[in-house]
């Protein structure tokens, strides 16, 4: 698996999890729509900027770009 396709594996399993503890009734107080937010604005940025800090963490863990 390369860079890329792990980033984007893993923005979109936080998305949904955050959309499924949003919709649960065990967390009714906490609103997880801000971890989703979170993760798009971070991929909106690292479009223009080039820095993403989950690229960082799978290249140190040793995935090939």
């Amino acid at each position: 698996m390369t860079i890329t396709n792990a980033v984007s594996a893993m923005a979109g399993a936080i998305i949904m999890v955050s959309l499924l503890l949003n919709n649960s009734s065990l967390f009714e107080e906490a609103s997880w729509l801000w971890l989703t937010f979170f993760v798009g604005f971070n991929l909106f940025q690292s479009a223009f900027t080039g820095f993403c800090p989950a690229a960082k963490i799978f290249k140190t863990i040793g995935l090939k770009d």
